[in-house]
């Protein structure tokens, strides 16, 4: 169930999403094609259920992280993030890491956050333990996706929540989207081609 907060965000999104084009409108991109130093692939994150799952499962997809939250104007991109995965499941996974870091929008429970995206939006793609995505207390992936002397090229750390990275299917760092750049837009869909 929504709350009334949670109701009014997702009434005003696609207000939000039409003017809302600073820098959370951001999209870099790797275009030297420049190798990860560490494989994205050796990496691992712990799973909303508690179970440690390792990047290299993924392997041969193309990847997208988001780091997501329950009460943000973007909330409603859970719906676009669903619609996106089951069309492109068998070449796409996208992986949901929820984070606090943000204006205090996400301080449910990392099971009270699975029933919310599950019960209000259909999520079925894989959703992880609540962890910061910003320095100092990082999170290894996002450790991994925001230092170039891992991936290779990127420093950017997430700009707000709904901020998407997309790791290519041999591991690499493709491109980073700000969160006012909707998962369905034609620039991310050109990114997964």
């Amino acid at each position: 169930m929504l709350s009334f907060r949670q109701k009014i965000a997702k009434f005003i999104y696609p207000l939000i999403m039409k003017l809302e084009r600073n820098e959370k409108g951001k999209s870099l991109f790797n275009t030297t094609d420049k190798k990860p130093v560490n494989s994205f692939f050796d990496l691992k994150a712990t799973a909303n259920n508690g179970k440690e799952v390792s990047m290299n499962e993924y392997k041969g997809k193309k990847i997208m992280l988001v780091n997501v939250a329950s009460n943000c104007g973007y909330t409603g991109q859970y719906d676009e993030l669903e619609k996106l995965y089951q069309e492109n499941k068998d070449k796409l996974v996208i992986l949901g890491f929820p984070s606090n870091d943000f204006a205090n929008q996400e301080v449910g429970s990392d099971k009270e956050i699975e029933q919310f995206c599950r019960l209000n939006y259909g999520v079925t793609f894989p959703l992880f333990k609540k962890h910061p995505v910003l320095k100092p207390a990082q999170e290894s992936i996002y450790q991994w996706l925001s230092d170039e002397k891992q991936n290779g090229w990127n420093n950017q750390e997430p700009v707000w929540n709904f901020s998407k990275y997309i790791v290519d299917e041999n591991g690499t760092l493709n491109a980073f989207y700000g969160p006012s750049i909707s998962p369905l837009s034609e620039e991310i869909k050109a990114t997964l081609k």
